[in-house]
């Protein structure tokens, strides 16, 4: 039996356990910036088929783990994926992003939907999970991850991506009463879907609410943290002992609030100084990040000073590093190879600058 001590470095940070350096991986890590993931969706260009056949998710997420030796490996999927087991259809279009048609307006489309099952809607995460677990073992952390309420609430209302949310503000500003029944709805199935991610194999999973900074603090209060709270709480309530991870977009504004959420770990974005997120979160909460993922179109010298003045800034104690957001489409692979390679030598490196 693999005892706490034994576990990979990820989940050892993750839990709060004293490391002997910060673990590394990023957002968006198995994606277009690889030539190996453009080669594959040439040959398989729906993204749900990508997502969602086992052998060819298995084989996405393990990519950047051959190339690179991230220590975490997080699960290739959509944050919509779990809404159609509850009755809400999308597909994802290269050039547009996901589409829900039709999307939800009304009471009646919210009464209509049902609880989540995953065993039947969704029985090809466990697969997927199970078998990223035997192929990293404890050479990496497996992460799962979930959308929160709002983020998925703004993509059912709106239909597709939006610049200025519109549709969903005049549904929270005019018909609350809609959009409070889709979010109880939503934070109901997020959780079951994230305890069952956990049960499949997910060590630590990451919750985005990717859209929730689009909203005015006291919005974000309203719409956004009740049923951040009401997922983590449930999942909680099952596997007290899992790290969650909260990450939200433009950030600045509901730093504190996201402190709120009740879990472990806050994912910081780049328009923060994480000096300034580890003094406004406090030091019983975790953080990751914050890399501009812009710095990896950088030089070699520049990558590195910035991830030793992150890692300075972060300390070592319950620290991730990552990007503060997914890594951009056209980063020069050997770029990326350099982030890896640069955040195992951390310890190093912050010896000879301090020397």
């Amino acid at each position: 039996m693999t005892g706490i001590s034994q576990a990979p470095l990820l989940l050892r940070a993750a839990r709060g356990e004293t490391v002997e350096r910060p673990p590394v991986w990023m957002m968006r890590q198995a994606g277009r910036y690889m030539k190996a993931y453009r080669d594959l969706r040439d040959k398989h260009p729906s993204f749900r088929e990508r997502s969602e056949n086992p052998d060819l998710a298995i084989e996405i997420s393990l990519q950047p783990f051959r190339a690179f030796q991230p220590d975490g490996v997080i699960l290739f999927s959509d944050i919509l994926t779990p809404l159609p087991g509850i009755g809400i259809p999308f597909d994802i279009v290269e050039s547009r992003g996901p589409i829900i048609d039709p999307p939800i307006r009304t009471a009646e489309q919210v009464a209509n939907l049902h609880a989540l099952e995953p065993e039947q809607s969704l029985p090809f995460i466990r697969t997927i999970l199970k078998t990223l677990r035997q192929e990293v073992g404890n050479q990496a952390t497996v992460l799962g991850f979930v959308g929160a309420p709002w983020t998925l609430a703004a993509y059912a209302v709106e239909g597709k991506s939006s610049k200025d949310y519109s549709v969903i503000k005049r549904m929270a500003f005019s018909e609350p009463e809609i959009l409070h029944g889709l979010l109880g709805k939503l934070a109901a199935a997020i959780a079951t879907y994230a305890c069952y991610q956990i049960e499949s194999g997910a060590q630590v999973v990451q919750l985005f609410d990717s859209w929730a900074g689009q909203l005015s603090p006291q919005d974000y209060d309203t719409f956004a943290l009740p049923y951040q709270r009401q997922v983590v709480q449930q999942v909680k309530a099952v596997y007290p002992d899992t790290p969650l991870i909260l990450y939200i977009s433009g950030s600045a504004g509901v730093l504190e609030r996201m402190g709120q959420s009740g879990v472990d770990i806050i994912s910081v974005d780049w328009t923060v100084d994480m000096a300034d997120a580890r003094r406004r979160l406090g030091a019983a909460l975790g953080v990751q990040g914050n890399v501009d993922p812009g710095v990896l179109f950088g030089t070699q010298p520049f990558i590195r000073e910035r991830i030793l003045d992150t890692v300075r800034k972060a300390g070592s104690n319950k620290y991730i590093l990552n990007l503060g957001h997914g890594i951009l489409p056209g980063t020069p692979e050997e770029n990326a190879a350099y982030f890896f390679e640069m955040g195992k030598q951390v310890p190093q490196w912050l010896a000879v600058t301090a020397g």
